[in-house]
């Protein structure tokens, strides 16, 4: 809230400098404001009596969004990729997929490797995580395994994340 739509009869005052001026009534508060051509602003509106600060409020919401904007590119955000295979994929094709792998490792992303079981392959669960373990094996130097593997119906997951 900022000046005249501030309700509270009295305020504590803070100057622009940032010196406590005490607690005075609402008018002289504004009259303060207006004679150092800036805003009344209410800092904290919970506190008894309600907490204001005489600052200009149009370079207080600029400054405050282009923080705002200095932490979002500072950010970044992890996006999980996926690579599918089957028990019987071929050295030449899994060396492929690796290579995709260590690309988005390398962008800091994680990789979700998946071993999707048809039919009467199911029976034969050990294919799947001995490929699993030649993908860990592969990517080893810069990667490591996040969690433990995963069995969700037909489909065995790992996920890897950069070291």
């Amino acid at each position: 809230m900022i000046n005249e739509a501030i309700t509270a009869p009295e305020v504590r005052l803070i100057s622009e400098n940032g010196e406590q001026l005490g607690i005075v009534g609402i008018e002289e508060a504004l009259k303060r404001a207006q004679e150092s051509g800036l805003d009344l602003v209410e800092i904290a509106p919970t506190a008894k009596p309600p907490v204001c600060k005489i600052m200009d409020y149009g370079k207080f919401t600029y400054e405050k969004q282009k923080k705002e904007k200095i932490s979002k590119k500072k950010q970044h955000v992890i996006i999980v990729k996926e690579i599918r295979m089957r028990p019987k994929t071929d050295t030449h094709d899994l060396e492929f997929k690796i290579k995709h792998a260590r690309n988005f490792l390398e962008q800091k992303n994680k990789v979700k490797f998946t071993v999707q079981f048809r039919g009467r392959e199911l029976a034969y669960k050990e294919f799947g995580e001995r490929l699993l373990d030649r993908v860990v094996d592969m990517l080893s130097d810069i990667a490591k395994v996040e969690g433990p593997r995963k069995f969700e119906g037909r489909n065995m997951t790992m996920v890897m994340v950069q070291k």
